[in-house]
């Protein structure tokens, strides 16, 4: 009788990339019409580094680890039409970043099997900086009513988690189709969803300004939605200053045509100051290149 054999594993496919096969950039702009940008984003990088105090070991250099074991981008966009605004997306993106490292530092030295913990983690980190923000608000009457979307992209790979409160979006090319992974959190996709609006309804009404979920609003419902990455996908965070004025087409389009991360941020900031960037405008784009 033959011996089974193992599976034959791709290392070349199934590695996770390099430093160096990882093309990433943002950019936040204020707009056209907006007196200050209450937008803010994060592009981080989590490692694991070993540092080496003293050994009689020669070449200690060599024993020294600075793994990557995560990495983040982040959109939020102040809400309230002051500096308050500003004030609520920084804190929260400065909260949630403290956070979400702790929480995937548990996720690496627990069991890596243990994927609902660390969803439920996501979803406690966002309701802490809801509740943090809230108290802040109520602490100084000047602060009364800030708010902020969030949206944070976390890879850990082969797999990437997407944490959403609010209407700032995550989508994702791959094969060539943008798919939209966010769900707006607006009281106009409430209405699409009961089947009262359509699409095209939604677009024209005020109510797709208004937040159904907001950090530091009257109500926080955090969502976590877990993707797989590919080799070659591209990922687009953004404000609503971008989607206001620039279709999904035409973000597929620039997407598609991208020859750097950088590139096509500032083509598709362009195009919404073009077309009238009544909006704070923040854009960040990753992608993975194979280089062997």
């Amino acid at each position: 009788m033959t011996a089974p054999q193992p599976p034959i594993i791709d290392l070349a496919v199934d590695r996770k990339p390099r430093d160096d096969e990882i093309d990433a950039f943002g950019l936040t702009h204020q707009g056209l019409v907006r007196e200050i940008n209450q937008d803010n984003f994060l592009i981080a990088g989590m490692r694991k580094q070993m540092q080496v105090v003293l050994t009689s070991l020669p070449n200690p250099d060599k024993l020294t680890g600075n793994e990557r074991l995560a990495l983040f981008a982040m959109v939020a966009d102040g809400v309230g039409g002051g500096p308050r605004g500003e004030v609520a997306s920084r804190f929260a993106a400065e909260a949630i970043t403290e956070y979400v490292a702790q929480s995937v530092k548990c996720y690496y030295a627990a069991d890596l099997s243990d994927e609902l913990a660390f969803l439920r983690a996501l979803e406690e980190g966002a309701l802490h900086c809801h509740v943090d923000l809230t108290r802040r608000a109520l602490d100084d009457p000047d602060l009364d009513g800030m708010a902020t979307t969030l949206t944070l992209w976390i890879g850990v790979w082969p797999r990437a988690y997407l944490l959403q409160v609010g209407d700032s979006r995550c989508y994702v090319l791959r094969d060539g189709e943008l798919t939209q992974i966010s769900r707006d959190q607006t009281l106009a996709q409430e209405l699409i969803d009961q089947g009262v609006f359509t699409r095209a309804d939604a677009q024209h009404s005020k109510l797709a300004n208004i937040l159904a979920s907001a950090i530091g609003g009257p109500q926080a419902a955090p969502i976590v939605t877990r993707l797989e990455q590919r080799w070659g996908d591209i990922g687009l965070l953004c404000s609503d200053g971008l989607t206001k004025h620039v279709p999904d087409e035409r973000i597929r389009e620039r997407l598609l045509a991208m020859t750097s991360a950088r590139q096509a941020c500032e083509a598709l900031l362009a195009d919404a100051l073009d077309a009238g960037g009544t909006d704070n405008i923040t854009i960040v784009v990753g992608r993975t290149i194979r280089r062997d």
